[in-house]
């Protein structure tokens, strides 16, 4: 079975170019999270409860692996 989208190259072009951003925007977020969690894990580290923020931690890294991902499934959906 063959997938047929109805769209031309003007609607993936177009497609393309917010792909392109939301990934830097994504990836910017993710740096930025992971840099405010690794410090409030440090401030928390001194007072010697720093475990609690290893699942936020997880949960930043989780988005910046689907946001990482985004990008490449729109491109073989689309790609037919």
């Amino acid at each position: 079975m063959e997938w047929m989208l109805a769209v031309g190259p003007e609607v993936t072009g177009e497609l393309d170019k917010i792909l392109g951003w939301m990934a830097w925007f994504v990836s910017a977020a993710g740096i930025l999270g992971v840099l405010i969690i690794g410090s409030r894990m440090a401030i928390a580290l001194r007072s010697g409860n720093g475990d609690e923020h290893l699942t936020q931690l997880a949960t930043v890294l989780g988005a910046c692996i689907l946001g990482a991902t985004a990008g490449p499934v729109v491109a073989f959906f689309l790609s037919g």
